[in-house]
């Protein structure tokens, strides 16, 4: 029976010497968030009353939920766009952004000073439904309940291919749920091609109501358009740089249909581009962005690693590589990541009396310590439930 699945379970030891030194950096990095609940959030961070928003949502929420993108353009590509033949990167991609939207959820808890008034979130009385916070909190909870919804199948289908002599109820249990779940998939589905919309476009919404506090590099009425059209170019980033990286790590041949999908980087990249010059044009942005300053730098520099890739998948026999799709997968991920943080933080200036911001070590290590989570977690479940295409239905051998 698993022999004729598209998903196969990776078949390999769990705790490796890289499973045990990812886990001490998941373990340092929860630490320093409990010593953060102990002492304050002031004693682990560089947050101000003029920047209370700092590496915990410029990478954890706005880049990081951007990265975990992979499991929507590849719905959005899949099932809306019909066109099945990457469907064996689903799952891949699925998981990765399962963990990506979780964690991004539990970073705002880590960021929140007053965490023991979170519950109001789920209060009547105290919601806010005109804040565009509000619709991206909602979004994300919801979108994090369709992922793992997403995500059951392969847990179904882990329980209905185990042994039918030792485990009877639970192959019975396995094989029901996953008959139930492949009609209420396409459902499922189209929700979850329809929330990150919502709520990667409303995340640009956030910094338009910050006015002149925004620098005019990045300030502009196109901001919810540039952040979705940014978690696309990231979601197919995340997608060809994940697939280079889980095949070496795993051992695995390389899945060539990644090479195709990347053809379509070059479109969302130029789209992206024009709509984010026209924008810089229409608020007099130019004039900063030719001074030599920190923030002008880094306009370019965000500029350049996100064309450069662009024009590697139009022009060079490179990028059809296994080595060059990882390149153009690195280079997408940090210019577009960049893109999210100038917006968050290095564009963002509440005043000269404040001090700029910048993280603290502390901050740092407690991001690292998310994104090994999510690292340790996916090393953990590709080896546990059928995740990874099935090798034998792809013309090799074990």
């Amino acid at each position: 029976m698993s022999s004729q699945r598209e998903y196969a379970i990776h078949r390999a030891p769990i705790l490796t010497p890289a499973f045990y030194g990812v886990l001490a950096v998941v373990l340092l990095g929860m630490a320093i968030v409990a010593y953060r609940y102990v002492v304050g959030i002031g004693a682990v961070s560089n947050l101000s009353n003029g920047y209370p928003w700092g590496i915990w949502l410029s990478y954890d929420v706005a880049t990081g939920s951007a990265i975990a993108c992979g499991g929507y353009v590849l719905a959005v590509t899949v099932y809306v766009m019909n066109n099945f033949k990457y469907h064996g990167m689903v799952r891949s991609a699925v998981l990765a952004s399962m963990f990506g939207y979780s964690l991004a959820g539990l970073s705002v808890m880590v960021d929140i000073g007053r965490y023991w008034n979170s519950y109001s979130f789920f209060v009547p009385s105290r919601m806010n439904p005109n804040s565009a916070l509000f619709e991206v909190a909602l979004c994300i909870m919801a979108y994090c309940v369709v992922l793992i919804l997403e995500y059951l199948p392969a847990v179904f289908e882990r329980f209905a291919d185990e042994d039918a002599k030792k485990s009877p109820k639970l192959v019975k249990f396995g094989k029901t749920w996953e008959k139930r779940f492949s009609k209420a998939l396409f459902v499922i589905v189209a929700i979850g091609a329809t929330l990150p919309t919502m709520h990667q476009s409303s995340l640009g919404t956030l910094y338009v109501l910050m006015g002149y506090k925004l620098d005019p590099m990045w300030q502009t009425g196109f901001l919810p358009l540039l952040f979705l059209s940014n978690a696309f170019l990231m979601g197919f980033a995340i997608t060809a740089f994940e697939t280079v990286l889980s095949t070496r790590l795993l051992k695995r041949p390389f899945e060539k249909e990644i090479v195709d999908l990347a053809k379509v980087i070059p479109y969302i990249v130029f789209f992206w581009l024009i709509v984010r010059l026209i924008a810089v044009t229409l608020n007099g942005g130019w004039s900063n962005a030719f001074a030599f300053t920190g923030k002008a730098i880094w306009f370019w520099l965000e500029i350049i690693m996100v064309l450069v890739p662009a024009l590697m998948v139009i022009a060079c026999k490179y990028a059809r590589s296994e080595s060059g799709i990882f390149l153009i997968g690195m280079l997408l991920l940090i210019g577009g990541g960049m893109y999210r943080i100038g917006v968050y933080n290095v564009g963002f200036n509440p005043g000269p009396e404040y001090h700029a911001y910048f993280p603290s070590l502390l901050e740092f290590l407690i991001t690292v310590g998310f994104v090994a989570i999510e690292i340790l977690g996916y090393m953990v479940l590709v080896k546990l439930t059928p995740v990874l295409p099935n090798l034998e239905n792809h013309g090799h051998k074990h």
